[in-house]
Formats: C-alpha cells, sequence, structure tokens
C-alpha cells in the first residue's frame, strides 16, 4: 500500500483521482478474464497477456484494458489474426512474428541496461530465444543474441567465449538432448537460465529429455524454467541484471 500511495503520490494525483483509481484495483472483470491492473504496482511489469487459446477479439480486449492503466503491454504466443486485432484499435503495437509477440510501449524512451544473452542451440529453437529476448527488452535490459551455435558444432559458441563471459546472466535455449545450458554452464561464473524446447525427434518427447537433462545438469548455477518457456527466462534474466546492476553500482 506504501508503493502505491507514493505512485499515486508522484503522478499528481487528487482524491477524486486516486479513489477512481482504486475501485478498478486489484482487477477489472471483463467476463471472459479477469485483469489484474494491481501487477504493475507490485511487480514493476503489467499481467502479460498469454495469447494462445484465446481469440483475437479476447487478445484486444484484454490488451486494451491493460493499456488503460499501463503505458505497455506484452502479448506472447500470439498470433497473426490476434496482432490484427489489436493493431486494428492500437495502431502503435508492434508484432514480432519470430517471438510470435505482441508489444505496445507508451513508456518514453528509456536506456537499456547491458548484461543479458540469450543464445540458442539451433534455428528451431529461435522462437523461444526471440521471446526471451523481447521481453528482457522490454524489462529495459540491452540483450546480445548467438543463434544456432548447439553443441553438434562446438566451435561456434567458443567463437563468442569472451561475449559470454561479460555477460551478468545467460539464457541458454536448446531443445534435442539439451546439452547446451551444461556447456554454457561450464564456462562462464554467472548464472545460467536453461530452458529446453519442444524441438526434436520422437524420443525428445516434445521437450521431456531436454528438461531432464537440464534439471539433471551437473554444472552448477543452472536453473531451468518450463518447455519452451522464454517469456520466464527473460523476466527472470532481467531481474537477475538488475539486481547485478544494483549490486556493482
Amino acid at each position: 500500500m506504501r508503493d502505491l500511495l507514493l505512485q499515486f503520490k508522484q503522478d499528481g494525483l487528487g482524491v477524486d483521482e486516486v479513489l477512481q483509481q482504486l475501485r478498478d484495483l486489484p482487477f477489472e472483470d471483463l467476463g471472459f478474464a479477469k485483469v489484474d491492473h494491481h501487477r504493475a504496482l507490485r511487480k514493476g511489469f503489467p499481467e502479460v497477456v498469454f495469447g494462445e487459446g484465446k481469440s483475437p477479439a479476447q487478445v484486444a480486449s484484454i490488451a486494451r484494458s491493460i493499456l488503460e492503466h499501463s503505458e505497455w503491454v506484452l502479448v506472447t504466443r500470439a498470433s497473426q489474426q490476434a496482432f490484427d486485432a489489436v493493431h486494428s484499435e492500437m495502431p502503435d503495437s508492434e508484432y514480432d512474428a519470430s517471438a510470435r509477440t505482441i508489444v505496445v510501449d507508451r513508456r518514453e524512451k528509456r536506456d537499456r541496461v547491458p548484461g543479458v544473452m540469450v543464445v540458442c542451440g539451433g534455428t528451431s529453437d529461435l522462437p523461444v530465444a526471440r521471446e526471451a529476448t523481447v521481453t528482457a527488452e522490454l524489462m529495459d535490459c540491452e540483450v546480445a543474441q548467438v543463434f544456432d551455435v548447439g553443441v553438434a558444432g562446438i566451435h561456434r559458441l567458443l567463437d563468442h567465449l569472451p561475449t559470454l563471459q561479460q555477460a551478468r546472466v545467460v539464457v541458454a535455449v536448446a531443445g534435442m538432448e539439451g546439452a547446451l545450458p551444461s556447456v554454457v554452464g561450464g564456462l562462464v561464473r554467472v548464472p545460467v537460465i536453461a530452458v529446453p524446447t519442444s524441438v526434436g525427434y520422437g524420443a525428445s518427447f516434445g521437450g521431456v529429455a531436454a528438461l531432464l537433462a537440464m534439471l539433471n545438469s551437473c554444472s552448477p548455477g543452472i536453473s531451468v524454467v518450463n518447455i519452451d518457456n522464454g517469456f520466464g527466462a527473460g523476466y527472470l534474466a532481467a531481474l537477475i541484471n538488475g539486481a547485478a546492476r544494483d549490486d556493482s553500482g
């Protein structure tokens, strides 16, 4: 509550305006969705819309609701049709077809803080890697990206070793046998966020093989998110990067 009152004070809101905002907190019931408008105040990041399984009209309605209380919104797993519905109402929305994300960012231009690096094993892992990148960038991180550096040709990864060792946190995205995060973890002294993807042949079991390999890694300093969860990895990487930056001054 203290943070909420401070935010209202900084925004220069009067009593009536404060009461109006409080009426819509902590959520707004749209019938098919209860939009959490309080999340940006609690977490510093507004509610993220998971687009998969929602109709284009539902995605647009939720995004519109969030933007009535926030200057930015992120939609993940978004189809072209969902973007068309959002864009018709919010022309400043942007679609990343590779990441399958929709972003509306109406904040003033902000400096991004370097420190996050996203690497992926193969080109097929790009959608998940790009989702992580878009998320971290929206959280004001400058993201270095290195793609298609899987362990089948490890010299490709080693060619980027100096950049890897400058990062504050590394997101390692891989399908198949999921070995990339273990290799990266043995080369850097910073946290590694492992992201298994559903890429692979039948015995990969839709990413379960990579997930189990990452969970069983003998390389210390690795945390693992869910299969194909680029958003979760990017979010966590941004938090780690921010904390590391604050600690280093």
